[in-house]
């Protein structure tokens, strides 16, 4: 089922004996409720996370996560996804072949929606989610990272993902660019976009403009 047609939705829970758990998921995914979910039961996650660093979930739609898939086509290695909201992309990341995947995701009820996702996919014992604020999660084994995040928190990220990530590494951001850095690649348009980064050029492009800075810096 296409997550987000509410014909399909509605269909499936006509069709299906569902319960309470099921219909949250697919209300969730088709946006019906969306502020009653949002005000009841997301917002407290964020309670404790300062306000500007703030993320409200947004679900990807099925293009946009067809376009981070492209941009990871051909590689391997652990991925995770920053901030994993309902945890498809995780789940997209698994049957492209990644291992480890990781979401990682503040709110718990976040969290219990992407295992409920999982458990339907017939893939819970093959992705992880875990209650985790990104800024504290240790990156440096990480070959492959997703975030959907918004504009005011990608400046900040930028200094994580530096600090932490291999050369190897490639990020892949969807809605919003990273401000200072320059995209590998990029794939989409309007929202669907996504952009690509390859920490090591990133790091490489900086060093040359720092070797140029200096050498123009009169003594």
């Amino acid at each position: 089922m296409d997550q987000d047609d509410p014909g399909e939705a509605m269909a499936e829970i006509q069709e299906r004996h569902l319960g309470a758990p099921g219909i949250l998921q697919v209300a969730a995914g088709t946006g019906l409720f969306a502020y009653t979910v949002w005000a009841v039961f997301l917002m407290p996650g964020f309670r404790k996370v300062p306000l500007k660093l703030q993320v409200p979930y947004v679900p990807a739609s099925r293009q946009h996560v067809e376009n981070v898939m492209t941009l990871l086509r051909g590689r391997s290695g652990k991925m995770v996804d920053l901030g994993s909201g309902d945890g498809r992309i995780v789940l997209a990341a698994y049957r492209q072949g990644f291992h480890p995947v990781v979401g990682y995701e503040l709110n718990p009820w976040l969290i219990w929606l992407s295992w409920f996702h999982a458990w339907r996919a017939g893939c819970s014992r093959k992705v992880s989610y875990q209650k985790e604020d990104l800024w504290k999660v240790n990156l440096a084994d990480c070959k492959n990272v997703t975030v959907f995040l918004a504009p005011s928190v990608l400046p900040l990220l930028e200094t994580k993902l530096l600090a932490e990530l291999p050369n190897k590494a490639r990020v892949i951001s969807g809605r919003f660019p990273f401000p200072n850095w320059e995209p590998t690649a990029t794939v989409g348009e309007g929202l669907d976009k996504v952009w690509a980064y390859d920490i090591g050029l990133i790091r490489q492009n900086m060093e040359m403009r720092e070797s140029t800075f200096l050498q123009g810096t009169p003594v």
